[in-house]
Protein backbone atom coordinates (compact mmCIF):
# COMPACT_ATOMS: atom_id res chain seq x y z
CA UNK A 1 0.00 0.00 0.00
CA UNK A 2 1.41 3.32 -1.28
CA UNK A 3 1.62 5.79 1.57
CA UNK A 4 -0.15 8.00 -0.20
CA UNK A 5 -3.76 6.02 0.25
CA UNK A 6 -3.74 5.68 3.48
CA UNK A 7 -7.43 7.30 4.48
CA UNK A 8 -9.06 5.31 7.51
CA UNK A 9 -12.24 7.28 8.03
CA UNK A 10 -15.09 7.49 10.94
CA UNK A 11 -18.20 6.64 9.01
CA UNK A 12 -20.21 6.36 12.15
CA UNK A 13 -19.46 10.17 13.33
CA UNK A 14 -21.48 11.86 10.30
CA UNK A 15 -24.75 9.51 11.13
CA UNK A 16 -23.55 10.27 15.05
CA UNK A 17 -22.59 14.05 14.93
CA UNK A 18 -23.47 17.59 13.02
CA UNK A 19 -19.99 18.81 12.38
CA UNK A 20 -19.48 22.70 12.92
CA UNK A 21 -16.14 23.41 12.67
CA UNK A 22 -13.46 21.28 10.91
CA UNK A 23 -9.55 21.35 11.67
CA UNK A 24 -6.83 19.22 10.30
CA UNK A 25 -3.87 18.47 13.31
CA UNK A 26 -0.93 16.26 13.57
CA UNK A 27 -0.22 13.31 15.98
CA UNK A 28 2.64 13.17 18.18
CA UNK A 29 3.44 9.43 17.20
CA UNK A 30 5.87 6.61 19.31
CA UNK A 31 8.15 4.33 16.51
CA UNK A 32 6.41 1.87 15.62
CA UNK A 33 2.50 3.94 15.66
CA UNK A 34 3.03 5.28 12.13
CA UNK A 35 4.67 2.06 10.58
CA UNK A 36 1.46 0.24 11.31
CA UNK A 37 -0.61 3.38 10.61
CA UNK A 38 1.27 3.37 6.68
CA UNK A 39 0.08 -0.71 6.82
CA UNK A 40 -3.08 1.18 7.61
CA UNK A 41 -3.63 -1.24 10.65
CA UNK A 42 -5.42 1.75 12.83
CA UNK A 43 -9.08 2.51 13.39
CA UNK A 44 -10.52 5.99 14.94
CA UNK A 45 -14.56 4.65 14.87
CA UNK A 46 -14.67 4.31 18.68
CA UNK A 47 -12.35 7.36 19.71
CA UNK A 48 -13.00 11.34 20.94
CA UNK A 49 -10.94 14.04 21.89
CA UNK A 50 -10.00 15.47 25.37
CA UNK A 51 -8.42 18.45 26.59
CA UNK A 52 -5.83 17.79 29.58
CA UNK A 53 -5.25 20.58 32.59
CA UNK A 54 -2.72 21.91 30.84
CA UNK A 55 -4.29 22.73 27.69
CA UNK A 56 -3.24 20.25 25.28
CA UNK A 57 -6.05 18.13 23.16
CA UNK A 58 -5.37 14.55 23.34
CA UNK A 59 -7.32 11.88 20.71
CA UNK A 60 -8.61 8.71 23.26
CA UNK A 61 -9.07 5.01 22.73
CA UNK A 62 -7.66 5.67 18.88
CA UNK A 63 -6.78 1.96 18.04
CA UNK A 64 -3.42 1.75 16.29
CA UNK A 65 -2.47 -2.12 15.69
CA UNK A 66 1.38 -3.16 17.05
CA UNK A 67 3.69 -3.33 14.39
CA UNK A 68 4.07 -7.07 12.61
CA UNK A 69 8.18 -6.52 12.56
CA UNK A 70 8.61 -5.26 15.84
CA UNK A 71 10.43 -6.81 18.53
CA UNK A 72 9.70 -6.13 22.56
CA UNK A 73 10.03 -1.74 22.10
CA UNK A 74 6.31 -2.10 20.30
CA UNK A 75 3.87 0.26 21.40
CA UNK A 76 0.80 0.04 23.47
CA UNK A 77 -2.50 0.25 20.74
CA UNK A 78 -4.99 1.84 22.87
CA UNK A 79 -2.82 4.71 24.48
CA UNK A 80 -3.50 8.62 24.66
CA UNK A 81 -2.20 10.40 21.80
CA UNK A 82 -1.51 14.37 21.67
CA UNK A 83 -3.03 15.91 18.54
CA UNK A 84 -0.73 19.19 17.40
CA UNK A 85 -2.58 22.55 16.55
CA UNK A 86 -1.85 26.30 17.11
CA UNK A 87 -2.23 27.74 20.30
CA UNK A 88 -5.17 30.05 18.79
CA UNK A 89 -7.01 26.73 17.46
CA UNK A 90 -6.54 25.34 21.03
CA UNK A 91 -7.72 27.95 22.88
CA UNK A 92 -10.98 28.29 20.43
CA UNK A 93 -11.33 24.55 20.46
CA UNK A 94 -11.26 24.43 24.18
CA UNK A 95 -13.66 27.69 24.96
CA UNK A 96 -16.36 25.89 22.60
CA UNK A 97 -16.32 22.56 24.43
CA UNK A 98 -16.22 24.12 27.72
CA UNK A 99 -19.17 26.39 27.31
CA UNK A 100 -21.16 25.28 24.49
CA UNK A 101 -20.88 21.28 25.71
CA UNK A 102 -19.95 20.26 21.97
CA UNK A 103 -17.35 17.36 21.28
CA UNK A 104 -14.56 16.70 19.53
CA UNK A 105 -14.54 14.07 16.98
CA UNK A 106 -11.62 12.31 14.69
CA UNK A 107 -13.19 12.10 11.51
CA UNK A 108 -10.30 10.91 8.84
CA UNK A 109 -7.17 9.44 9.54
CA UNK A 110 -5.13 10.18 6.70
CA UNK A 111 -0.74 10.19 5.48
CA UNK A 112 -0.04 13.60 3.92
CA UNK A 113 2.66 13.91 0.77
CA UNK A 114 5.57 14.42 3.67
CA UNK A 115 4.48 10.85 5.14
CA UNK A 116 3.45 12.55 8.17
CA UNK A 117 0.42 11.00 10.16
CA UNK A 118 -2.70 13.77 10.05
CA UNK A 119 -6.17 13.83 11.81
CA UNK A 120 -8.57 15.55 10.84
CA UNK A 121 -11.32 16.51 13.53
CA UNK A 122 -14.47 18.25 14.27
CA UNK A 123 -16.28 20.27 16.46
CA UNK A 124 -19.39 18.77 16.50
CA UNK A 125 -22.79 18.63 18.20
CA UNK A 126 -24.71 15.53 18.95
CA UNK A 127 -27.77 14.70 17.07
CA UNK A 128 -31.37 13.53 17.93
CA UNK A 129 -33.10 10.68 17.49
CA UNK A 130 -35.61 12.53 15.04
CA UNK A 131 -32.33 14.14 13.16
CA UNK A 132 -30.99 10.49 12.91
CA UNK A 133 -34.55 9.33 11.08
CA UNK A 134 -34.00 12.23 8.74
CA UNK A 135 -31.12 11.54 7.53
CA UNK A 136 -31.71 7.97 6.80
CA UNK A 137 -35.32 8.61 5.05
CA UNK A 138 -32.77 11.30 3.09
CA UNK A 139 -30.37 8.96 1.96
CA UNK A 140 -33.20 6.30 1.16
CA UNK A 141 -35.17 8.91 -0.94
CA UNK A 142 -31.60 9.94 -3.01
CA UNK A 143 -31.14 6.23 -3.51
CA UNK A 144 -34.60 5.92 -4.60
CA UNK A 145 -34.17 8.55 -7.16
CA UNK A 146 -30.68 7.28 -8.53
CA UNK A 147 -32.50 4.26 -9.18
CA UNK A 148 -34.79 5.96 -11.22
CA UNK A 149 -32.57 8.05 -13.52
CA UNK A 150 -30.44 4.66 -13.91
CA UNK A 151 -33.87 2.96 -15.24
CA UNK A 152 -34.42 6.10 -17.53
CA UNK A 153 -31.30 6.35 -19.30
Amino acid sequence: MSQNKINILNRKAKFEYEFLDKYTAGIKLVGTEIKAIREGKAGIAESFCEFHNNGELFVINMNIEEYSHATYFNHNPKSERKLLLNKKELKKLEKEVKNSGLTIIPTRLFVNDRGLAKLDIALAKGKKLYDKRETIKDRDNKRTLDRIKKDYK
